[in-house]
């Protein structure tokens, strides 16, 4: 195959999806972008956590997840809220998720997943290695190597922690952790000052990154606009013609002809491309329904809040509250606070409950970072699998793939999911395995 000579068709203008695109122009494809929503990164990728956790992948499906389920039930105002459904995609998902929870699953789901978070970093750091200050300035990337701090209250959650980080050093996959005391936490970061008495300790990493996931979304555009890709946003597709096993186009709709509720048939554009590559968020579990394939998607609804510390006292490292489950990251001159999952609730409604947790818990660490009465808020979606890592993969359709289900980590693990569904498309050999990132093993 000559991607020269080759148009492929990448649907969802998120993270995922923009880093594909611009992945298949390195290679020499001719590439097209197809989004619903108005502008880059408005949905999953808007106001995300930002921390790229490259050595902090342990997935959710673990044998603690089995015997935390009464207390995530019964607990309303827990990190994780579980409001139980008996829709099909819920049931299939949660009944897969339980076989998952093996701790030889476990350990393998996380040598899948550094691999591949370490990838991710090696191509992510090469993109942005040569961008113009001029770019990255207009898309407020506010990037930065800063390192990540884990930090814990009880003793028995930082050994239990101990165990994993000498898990992940075993692997001899360059994971450079160190556990660290509470006043060792502090001296890393003097923000923690005020709760160091209530630390029992915590877990560094220096190499993690920090970025805003929206401003990479447009740096990524504008990449791949200054190559000649092309983007069409405010698009909706409606359906697909196929041929065989193969799809020869797409059904389009732009936005304000869906709004108008018209179904005039010379209202529908039929866009070809010889490939097609959905990564398009949850909306990818619907969309791929349209090419016979059933995607083992769940949307885990996590929350944020974004608030000025230009004159506060803000971490300068990244830090997470392994008690509560929140993320801090600073990015420039404001602090971005993430976490919460809500399994069971699709839709991206503003929780008031959520985020009232959120301000107290932020308040809780860092009470003097900025003023909480004036956060951004924001909720979303993020498509998981019951198994925790990604599909990467070719679908029913034999021209059609899937780059999906990266759920909490789509930011971290973007730019090397785009490496992996590159070296399919072109038939080359991965630096990774394939298999674990197939429709069979999610």
């Amino acid at each position: 195959m000559n991607p020269q000579t080759k148009h492929v068709c990448v649907i969802g203008a998120g993270i995922v999806g923009l880093s594909t695109a611009w992945r298949l122009m390195q290679d020499g494809w001719q590439v097209s972008v197809i989004e619903e929503s108005a502008a880059p990164g408005l949905v999953t990728s808007y106001a995300n956590g930002a921390q790229l956790s490259y050595s902090y992948v342990a997935p959710l499906a673990e044998p603690s997840a089995l015997t935390s389920l009464p207390k995530w039930l019964l607990k309303k105002d827990g990190p994780l809220r579980i409001h139980p459904s008996l829709s099909p995609d819920f049931v299939r998902w949660s009944l897969s998720f339980a076989s998952h929870c093996t701790t030889a699953k476990a350990h393998q789901t996380t040598r899948d997943l550094l691999g591949l978070g370490y990838l991710s970093r090696r191509v992510l750091r090469a993109w942005l290695a040569d961008a113009p200050a001029s770019w990255t300035t207009a898309a407020g990337l506010d990037y930065r190597t800063n390192g990540k701090l884990v930090v814990f209250r009880d003793q028995a959650a930082l050994m239990s922690a101990g165990a994993q980080v000498a898990y992940q050093h075993s692997l001899n996959v360059g994971c450079e952790q160190y556990v660290l005391s509470a006043a060792e936490c502090v001296a890393k970061e003097p923000a923690l000052a005020a709760m160091q008495s209530k630390l029992a300790g915590g877990i560094y990493t220096p190499s993690e990154d920090v970025v805003d996931s929206h401003g990479l979304c447009m740096y990524l555009e504008r990449l791949i606009v200054s190559r000649g890709g092309e983007l069409r946003y405010d698009t909706r597709i409606t359906g697909a013609v196929q041929e065989g096993r193969r799809c020869v186009a797409l059904k389009l709709k732009s936005q304000s002809t869906v709004l108008e509720e018209t179904d005039a048939a010379s209202d529908v554009e039929e866009f070809k491309a010889d490939y097609f590559v959905v990564a398009a968020g949850l909306s990818s579990r619907e969309l791929l329904k349209k090419f016979d394939t059933r995607a083992p998607l769940l949307g885990l609804k996590g929350f944020s809040i974004t608030l000025d510390c230009e004159h506060g006292i803000a971490p300068s490292v990244s830090i997470t509250d392994s008690h509560h489950k929140i993320v801090f990251a600073k990015l420039g001159h404001r602090l971005r606070v993430a976490g919460m999952v809500d399994l069971g609730r699709e839709n991206r409604d503003i929780d008031p409950s959520r985020i009232a947790a959120l301000i107290k818990q932020a308040r809780d660490n860092f009470p003097d970072a900025g003023d909480y009465a004036k956060v951004q808020t924001w909720a979303g979606l993020r498509p998981a699998t019951p198994s925790g890592r990604p599909i990467i993969d070719q679908t029913a359709c034999e021209n059609v793939y899937a780059n999906i289900g990266h759920g909490t980590l789509g930011l971290t693990l973007a730019a090397g999911s785009a490496e992996l569904l590159a070296d399919k498309l072109a038939g080359r050999t991965s630096s990774l395995p394939l298999e674990p990132f197939t429709f069979k093993a999610a």
